[in-house]
């Protein structure tokens, strides 16, 4: 078993090594760890308990026999660029100035990766432990040329950066785009991550980003996964949150053959607080999986987490989320609910709410609910002249809305209901 789990690992590095450019901004002890897991470890199959839904040795074997590197480049990206938002776009994991507006958003900066300053170089692969997952290990071994994006101290980033994730391929690809988002010490942004996929061949993207936010730094974020029947993905989010800080992120995952989300955060000062809030709605034979790990280092930390998934047809949806109270984090608060709703008998979800407490002044729960669209109300609505197709629609919207009203831009939020077929 080793042994074709190197395999996998192999044929990957092997495919990615004759096209990818030498990547020398990340730090020596972290590039030769990062190929020496790979080498012994391998790509995750479903022997891993972290995996154990989403076998992605096998999903590699399967769909990226050959890795091509195929890459094609785009022009233009008008049609999703959104109004009163600075865009930047990240094109087969590489930063495009180019394509990205110009930025001249007081208390921002970017700088891509090949132009780091000494604290960027510092930042990178800080929170990212390339011994503790393979994908991990091989962003950092392959890693794009990302950006590090940094906001000011005591300033407030008065329109939304949003970011573009393109991946486009003539046949087969991996990508492995990589950021590093710090928000300074009194600070305040809104980030919107958004992934797509264009053109008709297959792409893996290897997405990881780590996230800082300082003493009584607000970071709001979103994170729109749209990549179609053609994309797969997995994407990991290392986020460090300081004292007073305050992290928001809602995911909405709209497309995609197979998605699989690690979100990690760690409460790591006093009164720093995390919210998570996802939502994915799926068919055919879509795979989405959710992992979350909630790190209470400190004591007086508050988080929460809502997940929801609607599953149809022969899809499978997961959701694991930890919860992992130290033993010095007393005064903890900490909320995870995971709910669900089955559209076809042939739908697959599995749900694993966890809680590893060791301090004893604590408040925390999980809660976990899976069923179908509630019948007493399909026909309270039915009664009063509702047909079922619509009837059904209009349950569906309210489930999903306790999600989607998350979205403080309107204008995204109007966009995530269109295509989600909840604007009627």
């Amino acid at each position: 078993m080793i042994a074709e789990k190197t395999n996998t690992a192999q044929q990957i590095t092997d495919a990615i090594s004759s096209t990818a450019g030498k990547v020398d901004f990340i730090n020596d002890k972290a590039l030769s760890e990062a190929m020496l897991f790979l080498e012994n470890k391998g790509i995750p199959t479903n022997k891993h308990e972290d995996y154990k839904y989403c076998n992605l040795d096998a999903i590699l074997r399967k769909e990226f026999k050959s890795i091509s590197q195929k890459l094609k480049s785009v022009t233009s990206l008008d049609e999703y660029k959104l109004d009163n938002a600075l865009t930047l776009v990240v094109l087969n994991g590489n930063y495009s100035e180019e394509l990205s507006d110009k930025v001249i958003l007081r208390g921002l900066h970017i700088n891509s990766f090949d132009n780091l300053d000494e604290h960027g170089k510092k930042l990178i692969a800080s929170q990212a432990d390339v011994n503790s997952d393979a994908f991990i290990a091989l962003n950092t071994s392959f890693s794009g040329n990302g950006f590090h994006l940094r906001v000011e101290k005591n300033e407030q980033l008065q329109i939304p950066v949003h970011i573009l994730y393109v991946s486009s391929s003539e046949d087969t690809a991996l990508v492995n785009p990589r950021n590093i988002i710090e928000v300074c010490e009194s600070a305040e942004a809104m980030i919107i991550e958004q992934q797509i996929v264009v053109g008709k061949g297959k792409v893996f993207t290897n997405y990881l980003s780590e996230k800082f936010v300082k003493e009584n730094g607000k970071l709001t974020s979103y994170t729109i996964q749209d990549e179609k029947e053609t994309g797969f993905s997995v994407n990991t989010n290392q986020v460090l949150v300081s004292k007073h800080g305050k992290y928001d992120n809602t995911t909405i995952t709209i497309s995609g053959q197979v998605v699989r989300n690690n979100h990690n955060v760690v409460l790591d000062g006093q009164n720093s607080e995390a919210h998570l809030n996802g939502l994915f709605i799926i068919k055919d034979t879509q795979l989405v999986d959710n992992h979350t790990l909630m790190d209470h280092r400190v004591p007086n930390c508050e988080s929460n987490e809502l997940y929801k998934g609607v599953i149809n047809d022969k899809s499978t949806g997961v959701f694991n989320g930890k919860i992992f109270v130290r033993k010095d984090a007393q005064k903890t608060n900490a909320y995870q609910s995971s709910k669900n709703i089955l559209l076809s008998d042939d739908g697959t979800i599995n749900t694993k709410p966890q809680l590893e407490i060791y301090a004893d002044d604590v408040k925390c729960s999980h809660g976990t609910s899976t069923g179908k669209i509630d019948e007493s109300a399909m026909f309270y609505l039915n009664a009063r002249g509702i047909g079922k197709e619509a009837a059904k629609q209009i349950l569906l919207n309210a489930f999903a809305e306790e999600v989607i009203g998350k979205i403080e831009h309107d204008e995204l939020r109007t966009r995530v209901e269109k295509r989600l077929g909840f604007d009627n």
